[in-house]
């Protein structure tokens, strides 16, 4: 077993394997699932959550660890942060936020409610539509902010794209503050969507 855990990639291809047998033994003791709306939206739902905690998880790693973090980092190793890292770290988070999206209005759509969400249930009579609305256009928001703002801002503060120290530094400064900003809207809009699932 050590073997497998010193190895990411055997990691997760086991945790995998593990979840489908989970799947299966529960398809199983059931007597099987329809393959309908509901079990699309299970799927979609199961990859929404997954997704959205790889992306809420970097967002929250970033601002509770790293930033705070930086000024204690002596000089000289800062580029293990700077080149290593955070440009991986910005990977996964970046196509997090964008897989996030995806599977979020691919369920509502599934599920019926696309529409109404996005319209805040304004032509539905508010309730549940009107909070995963709400969770869903500061989803977007926020997703716009990683790919437009912060991704881009991240490219030239890392060193990714060449600038002078001042551009530099002041698409740092800009990065972390949208950062921050969706840290801000991190949880309003998980209330919002756990609200939605649980409250109405």
């Amino acid at each position: 077993m050590g073997k497998i855990l010193q190895s990411l990639s055997k990691t997760i291809h086991l945790s995998l394997a593990l979840a489908v047998l989970l799947f299966i033994a529960l398809f199983f003791s059931n007597g099987g699932f329809d393959f309908d709306r509901i079990f699309w939206s299970w799927l979609l739902r199961y990859i929404h959550v997954l997704v959205g905690i790889m992306w809420i998880g970097l967002l929250w790693y970033f601002n509770f660890i790293q930033i705070p973090n930086m000024a204690k980092i002596p000089d000289e190793q800062k580029p293990a942060i700077g080149k290593v890292i955070a440009p991986a770290a910005l990977l996964w988070f970046r196509w997090a936020a964008l897989a996030t999206i995806i599977s979020g209005l691919l369920l509502s759509y599934v599920n019926g409610y696309a529409h109404e969400a996005m319209t805040l249930g304004i032509t539905s009579g508010g309730g549940k539509n009107t909070a995963i609305g709400i969770g869903m256009w500061l989803g977007l928001i926020m997703a716009y902010n990683v790919w437009f703002v912060i991704w881009p801002n991240q490219k030239k503060a890392l060193g990714i794209v060449e600038c002078d120290p001042e551009t530099k530094a002041k698409s740092a400064k800009i990065a972390m503050l949208f950062s921050r900003t969706n840290t801000l809207l991190s949880l309003p809009m998980l209330l919002s969507m756990v609200a939605a699932q649980n409250l109405y």
